[in-house]
């Protein structure tokens, strides 16, 4: 089962949902806001892909944050971060089997979907 995880006004969580429907690849959406997010969810993405590629630096959620919020980020602290501001977590996540692939592109779909 794959679930694709963001905020539906992403412009490139649109790009993914666009994509995987046009290559009708059945997934879920998970909407950040609406269905929340787990902690034990995020902490798997952290092991798995490690919070330097987790962590949206380029967003307004991130320029939003006091600058004591953005220092000393270790794990646990950038954990809590997230769970308090999921929009502080780049966009698309994408989950499959345990496989976790973070952000778009139509290169990096295709090799993990074998379409063109």
């Amino acid at each position: 089962m794959i679930t694709l995880y963001g905020i539906p006004n992403c412009d490139t969580v649109r790009k993914a949902r666009k994509w995987l429907a046009a290559h009708d690849i059945d997934y879920t959406f998970h909407d950040f806001r609406q269905d929340g997010l787990e902690e034990d969810t995020l902490k798997r993405w952290i092991a798995a892909v490690g919070r330097e590629t987790l962590l949206n630096r380029r967003g307004q959620s991130w320029r939003k944050l006091s600058e004591s919020d953005r220092a000393d980020l270790h794990d646990a602290r950038a954990l809590q971060l997230m769970l308090r501001e999921p929009t502080l977590i780049k966009r698309p996540v994408l989950e499959e089997d345990g496989v976790i692939h973070v952000g778009f592109s139509e290169a990096a779909y295709q090799g993990r979907f074998g379409r063109d």
